[in-house]
C-alpha cells in the first residue's frame, strides 16, 4: 500500500513541476512579446522625434513644397495617436511613404543634399528605420515562438487553460510590398 501511494504522489509531483513548467515557460514567450514590442516603440518614438528637426532644415531650402510638409507632419500625428498593432502598422507604413516623399524633394535641392544638418538627420533616420526592421523581426520571432506553443499540443492545453491567446505579427502595408519603379532621365 505504501509503494501505491509512493507512486501515486511521485507521478502527482511530476505533472505538478511540468504544468508549473509549462505555465512559465508561456508567461516567458509572452514576456518576450511585450519586449520585442517596446523596443520597436522605442524605434519609433526615436524616428518621430528626428523627423520635426529633418523638416525644419529641409523647410529652409524648399519653402515652396508645402504638401510634403503637411502629408509628413499629417503622418507623425497618425502615428503618435495610433493604439493598436495593426493602427501602429498602417501608421508607419503610411509615415515611411511620407518621408520617401520628403528625401524625394531634398534630391531636387544640391545645397539642402551638402548641409551637414541634413546629411546628419538623413543617416541618423536611416539607422533608425534599419533598428525599426530588426526590432519587428525580433517581434515576429517572438510570436512565432508564443503562438507555435499555444497551438502545439500539449501547451495547447496549456494555453487553453490560462487563457493564453495566439497574438498578431507585425504586418507589412500591402503599399511597402510594391516594387519601387527606378527611372534614369
Amino acid at each position: 500500500m505504501d509503494l501505491i501511494l509512493i507512486i501515486v504522489l511521485s507521478v502527482a509531483a511530476i505533472i505538478l513541476i511540468w504544468l508549473i513548467a509549462a505555465y512559465n515557460r508561456f508567461v516567458v514567450l509572452k514576456n518576450r512579446i511585450d519586449n520585442a514590442w517596446s523596443q520597436i516603440d522605442v524605434q519609433l518614438k526615436r524616428r518621430f522625434d528626428l523627423i520635426p528637426n529633418l523638416i525644419e532644415t529641409v523647410k529652409g531650402y524648399a519653402k515652396h513644397e508645402k504638401k510634403v510638409f503637411t502629408e509628413v507632419t499629417a503622418a507623425r500625428t497618425a502615428m503618435m495617436n495610433a493604439t493598436t498593432l495593426p493602427d501602429k502598422a498602417k501608421a508607419n507604413s503610411q509615415l515611411t511613404s511620407t518621408l520617401k516623399s520628403l528625401f524625394a524633394v531634398a534630391e531636387d535641392y544640391p545645397k539642402l543634399q551638402a548641409n551637414q544638418n541634413f546629411m546628419m538627420l538623413q543617416e541618423e533616420l536611416s539607422g533608425t528605420e534599419s533598428k525599426i526592421a530588426y526590432a519587428r523581426q525580433a517581434y515576429n520571432d517572438s510570436v512565432l515562438s508564443y503562438n507555435n506553443s499555444v497551438q502545439m499540443f500539449p501547451g495547447s492545453v496549456i494555453a487553453g487553460t490560462f487563457n493564453f491567446k495566439q497574438r498578431e505579427f507585425f504586418k507589412t502595408d500591402e503599399v511597402e510590398k510594391t516594387p519601387v519603379k527606378v527611372k534614369f532621365e
